[in-house]
């Protein structure tokens, strides 16, 4: 007979006899006893298609498998040209360029390449021709049909209106980390990538049910004495809202044996079962008996200090967790928000909740053109005098830019811009706005990729901006960041790093990489040749282009070196990554230039050593016992680290 029907006298006898609370417990203990009996770890990875990646989090660390952009493109409609060819232009003395009989839409390979006084049509996207280094904008020019020709009315400076191969993302750059929650930004830099398929964190599945005699599903008629139910569908949707899967079982009556059927069930489908209702001492109350019979360890907690939540049930039965929520609705979610919510969160390996917005301080000024309302994107960093916000410029046309920044702040309309040590106020994006344990800045590595994934592994986020090696070591002497990643040559001294530290600062010991001259395999400038040979060669054949490397970085230190001063075709290309340079001379619009060997094997190509550079981290010596750094250098200096390293190609030990 269900116990809603058993006579009044039997169940009025019924509640003389019901069960007190077993002990209520602080909600400290309550806690410490559910945390140890359910463990709060990330699910196994499953593959989902791109398309059903949205709010899932990524089980593994994504590396870009291709450059993006693949190739160095044009980022305007105008026309490839050689900067040197322009020099002096101006509207009283206009350089005339031969256009080329070729037009490089979107999508078009070039043919041609551009010759000393010559020019090409190129589109916003195009692909940049063998031999050009800039691009001039169409309205800086005067077309002259009768002769296919323009007059250049403006000088290009080298490297103008150019996006680099690998610019954006680098092939084998670690581009998307563990643990990061798929957002539209996310979904645009994985299509990017080419990736159909992406690992992602498993949900949980989390078994909702609602218990009581007197609740009604809404849409049904409500009878006397029935109210509708609410915990129920608000529980699923905060399931939903922090990574989970609701699986909604409806309403249970107060009765054992239907009871106790929807909760097995629930238990062999489900990772984690919400009851709500069922907890308290009435006489109809039986959700705890059922849990008790259930097998070891049965009952954890059932009553917690709380006000409102004190009839909370928590409970392990058949290996996955049985949370018992109060009936009112203010108790079940507070109850709800207090102990589920974490479970769920770590399970579907999300961080906590976080805030909406925050204050940080701007440590550069900010320009911003008057009369127009500009939203700058900005990642967060803690100094020791507060957060601070490093604005990320990499431009429009970047899709990396969202996954660098926390947030956004607005300038407004009427100003020109937000001065230094300003406070603005960070919008967050939908990852949140907490800021990453340890900020890194400077030169790029995939050896450090490595290390950051090795450290995520302990529970610590980094964020990395590359803007080459000087960048770093500024950044870090404005306090921008925690560690500045760099390989500078002092050619004094021939050592690398430790002589452009000021006082204050330290060097922590990375790793030894190879710097080389990159080659197609086969040409006959390079291949079987010492690299200052080949260099020699190619600076004497007029057909043989380079491609450089920006300024600032530590690999043009090494090549300005190696030209002693010579400046030969390409020597304004100058990109700022080594996979730009290997992408250049891989699709031909490049012969040769300077890269390191796990790049050059990456790529295919030919390499012929220079020297060892050293690769190795600065930070200020006062900060060097803060937690993260402390890890971060206890990470660089293990084994286990060590041993990935070598596997990629680097020397690890002690500075040459």
């Amino acid at each position: 007979m269900p116990e809603n029907e058993i006579p009044f006298r039997e169940r009025l006898a019924a509640a003389a006899r019901q069960e007190q609370f077993l002990s209520v417990v602080s909600r400290e203990e309550a806690a410490t006893r559910f945390r140890a009996a359910v463990p709060h770890r990330v699910l196994p990875p499953e593959d989902v298609p791109l398309a059903e990646a949205l709010g899932r989090v990524l089980a593994t660390d994504v590396a870009s498998p291709i450059d993006v952009p693949p190739f160095d493109r044009a980022l305007v409609d105008g026309f490839a040209v050689r900067a040197t060819d322009t020099q002096g232009a101006g509207a009283a003395s206009p350089r005339r360029l031969v256009l080329n009989r070729e037009i490089l839409a979107c999508g078009v390979a070039p043919s041609l390449a551009v010759a000393e006084g010559s020019a090409t049509p190129i589109a916003t996207g195009g692909v940049i021709p063998r031999g050009a280094d800039a691009v001039v904008m169409v309205e800086q020019t005067e077309f002259l049909d009768a002769v296919l020709a323009i007059d250049l009315v403006q000088a290009a400076r080298p490297g103008q209106f150019i996006g680099y191969a690998g610019g954006d993302m680098a092939a084998g750059e670690t581009v998307l980390r563990r643990g990061l929650r798929i957002t539209a930004r996310e979904i645009g830099m994985l299509a990017a990538c080419g990736l159909a398929r992406i690992p992602v964190v498993r949900r949980p599945r989390v078994a909702v049910l609602s218990t009581g005699d007197e609740l009604r599903a809404a849409g049904l008629p409500l009878p006397p004495g029935a109210i509708y139910d609410s915990n129920g569908p608000i529980v699923a949707a905060s399931v939903i809202e922090n990574g989970g899967e609701a699986v909604s079982l409806g309403i249970v009556r107060d009765d054992a044996a239907a009871l106790r059927e929807a909760l097995q069930a629930a238990l062999a489908e489900n990772d984690i079962v919400v009851l709500s209702g069922g907890t308290s001492k009435g006489a109809g109350d039986v959700s705890h008996r059922i849990l008790r019979d259930l097998g070891s360890p049965g009952i954890l907690v059932h009553g917690v200090a709380l006000k409102p939540g004190k009839p909370l049930c928590l409970a392990v039965a058949e290996g996955k967790p049985v949370v018992v929520l109060p009936g009112f609705p203010t108790s079940a979610m507070f109850t709800f928000h207090d102990f589920v919510v974490p479970l769920i969160r770590a399970m579907a390996g999300l961080p906590p909740r976080e805030d909406e917005a925050v204050a940080a301080v701007l440590p550069q000024r900010v320009a911003s053109e008057l009369g127009r309302t500009e939203f700058v994107m900005a990642s967060l960093a803690e100094t020791p005098e507060g957060l601070v916000a490093l604005p990320v410029s990499k431009g429009s046309g970047s899709v990396t830019a969202f996954s660098q920044a926390d947030g956004f702040f607005s300038v407004p309309a009427a100003r020109s811009g937000v001065e230094v040590g300003e406070t603005v106020s960070v919008t967050r994006l939908g990852a949140g706005v907490r800021p990453p344990d340890l900020t890194l800045i400077g030169s790029h590595c995939v050896g450090l990729d490595r290390v950051i994934g090795l450290l995520a592994e302990r529970g610590l986020r980094a964020r990395t901006l590359w803007v080459g090696s000087a960048g770093g070591l500024a950044a870090l002497q404005r306090g921008e960041c925690d560690l500045a990643a760099l390989h500078l040559l002092d050619p004094e001294t021939g050592l690398y790093n430790g002589p452009f530290l000021a006082e204050g600062f330290r060097l922590a010991p990375g790793w030894g990489r190879l710097q080389g001259v990159v080659f197609r395999r086969g040409d006959p400038l390079f291949e079987a040749r010492a690299a200052e040979a080949a260099v020699t060669a190619a600076l004497a054949s007029p057909d043989a282009v380079m491609v450089n490397r920006n300024v600032g970085s530590g690999t043009r230190a090494l090549v300005d070196d190696l030209l002693k001063g010579a400046r030969p075709a390409g020597f304004w290309n100058q990109p700022r990554s080594h996979n730009a340079v290997a992408a250049a001379v891989a699709q031909g619009r490049a012969d040769w230039g300077v890269a390191i060997s796990t790049v050059a094997r990456a790529y295919g190509l030919g390499f012929l050593p220079l020297t060892e550079e050293r690769y190795d981290f600065a930070y200020a010596a006062d900060r060097r016992d803060t937690p993260a750094l402390a890890a971060f250098l206890d990470v660089l200096a293990d084994d286990r680290t060590r041993a990935a390293l070598r596997d990629l190609g680097f020397r690890v030990g002690d500075t040459p």
